[in-house]
């Protein structure tokens, strides 16, 4: 069984993957997506969204990160893709699940859903192009208005070259609205020789019980889930080796923030840092009260002088 941590652009860059897999659990992340159009990309462009590439596609704790690649047009998805196992990419994986109107209007993510022909042929030419020892996998969901067409995707997919696939549960009208569909991932599973991942609405230890459960299978990728109990991999590597479960407290979550911070404020301007510490924060409140009380003191804060003061930091520090 394989615990990964899912792509979520805009949320889960290299400085959240960095604190997630800190916590353990995780057995491999992934990029948020790198989207490709008609041209090869250079190579600033990868280690912007990657860093991790030159420091052996792995995340500080260790944990392998794969290489994503969103768009629709299979040769030039080819070369990019074959150029970034030239910069180190471990394994390539291939969007056909942002529900994004933005992206879908530029024919990428789950818009492609409706042509599985073209699925197979990304699929194809990725696989040529990517040399025989480089994995390539594939994040779906059920299809962009129902779930019909769900099994022919999967199939495409899976002759077309793709080693595994993972499953939100989910059609793109759907969005993120309850419930995860995890009966159609042991469809999936029914119609492919590829190992499958469930994917979708897996908040809690409970809730991977019953998605395996539910879905026949044994391995998972975290979402939203994760991000906001960032010890749910660990939680969930622990019962299924049948050791004790000890969740993780506000205060052993403490460093982690404190250094999420750091690193925000070194990567990003003044103007947009405390956004996404905020943005983290957010997402915390789902499972600590006191991160419920942390949003509310910081819900209208901006200056990070001021915000370095909150995590008791000397002026100049960061």
């Amino acid at each position: 069984m394989q615990i990964a941590l899912a792509p979520m652009e805009g949320l889960v860059d290299d400085i959240l993957r960095d604190m997630l897999t800190r916590v353990g659990g995780i057995d491999w992340c992934v990029t948020e997506f790198i989207r490709v159009s008609d041209r090869l990309l250079p190579a600033t462009h990868f280690h912007k969204l990657a860093p991790e590439l030159k420091q052996g596609s792995r995340t500080s704790a260790g944990t392998p990160m794969r290489l994503q690649l969103l768009g629709s047009d299979p040769a030039c998805l080819a070369d990019n893709a074959a150029f970034a196992c030239e910069l180190g990419a471990p394994v390539i994986d291939l969007n056909f699940g942002c529900p994004a109107k933005t992206v879908n209007k530029s024919r990428g993510g789950a818009v492609l859903l409706d042509e599985p022909e073209l699925l197979h042929a990304i699929l194809r030419e990725v696989r040529r192009a990517v040399p025989a020892a480089i994995p390539v996998t594939a994040k779906m969901r059920l299809g962009f208005d129902s779930p019909d067409g769900a099994l022919d995707c999967a199939r495409a997919l899976a002759e077309g070259g793709a080693a595994q696939i993972v499953v939100h549960a989910r059609t793109k009208r759907d969005g993120y609205k309850p419930p995860a569909h995890w009966e159609w991932v042991a469809r999936v599973q029914d119609v492919v020789a590829v190992p499958v991942f469930a994917n979708g609405d897996v908040w809690s230890l409970e809730d991977w019980r019953r998605c395996r459960e539910i879905s026949g299978v044994d391995d998972v990728m975290l979402g939203r889930g994760l991000v906001s109990r960032p010890d749910l991999a660990r939680q969930i590597a622990a019962a299924r080796a049948g050791q004790p479960v000890v969740e993780m407290s506000w205060q052993e979550l403490q460093p982690l923030l404190h250094d999420f911070w750091i690193r925000a404020r070194h990567k990003l301007s003044p103007r947009y840092a405390p956004g996404r510490l905020k943005q983290w924060l957010a997402m915390l409140t789902r499972s600590y009260p006191e991160a419920v009380e942390m949003f509310a003191v910081l819900r209208r804060e901006n200056d990070c002088a001021r915000i370095d003061a909150l995590f008791g930091m000397p002026a100049g520090q960061a």
